[in-house]
């Protein structure tokens, strides 16, 4: 899978469902590496942080990793790690490991611009969740 796979996010999405609030996509210099720009409320609470979304290259690697991974950072000093994949028009989010039971699996509408599915966690929790892109 191609980082250009992500280009799919770029822009900034109202999101809706168990977080409200927006989320924006931007690549740094070189498309080497996606941040997501995070201003939700989930649960009642601000959730407020950044997420960089690429392959791991470590120094001297001579290939990046197979997956694409992502490191989220919150405002309370959270860290989160997730493994990304977009498959068609497929959008998915592993918790930690491909093949989680942690995970948002969401589909692409035919014009892109919309984004829906769920996060599921372990025993049955999860929520429903739509992006709509705001703005390219």
């Amino acid at each position: 899978m191609s980082m250009k796979n992500f280009d799919r996010l770029l822009g900034t999405w109202n999101v809706t469902g168990g977080a409200e609030g927006t989320v924006t996509y931007r690549w740094l210099p070189g498309e080497q590496f996606l941040v997501q720009d995070i201003d939700l409320t989930q649960y009642g609470q601000a959730v407020t942080g950044i997420e960089v979304i690429g392959r791991l290259k470590p120094f001297g690697a001579e290939e990046p990793s197979e997956h694409v991974h992502s490191r989220y950072y919150d405002s309370e000093g959270n860290t989160f790690d997730y493994l990304y994949e977009i498959e068609g028009d497929t959008l998915v989010i592993w918790a930690g490991e491909v093949g989680s039971p942690a995970h948002y699996r969401g589909t692409f509408n035919a014009g892109g611009d919309t984004v829906s599915g769920a996060w599921t966690y372990p025993g049955g929790g999860g929520y429903a969740s739509t992006m709509t892109r705001t703005a390219s």
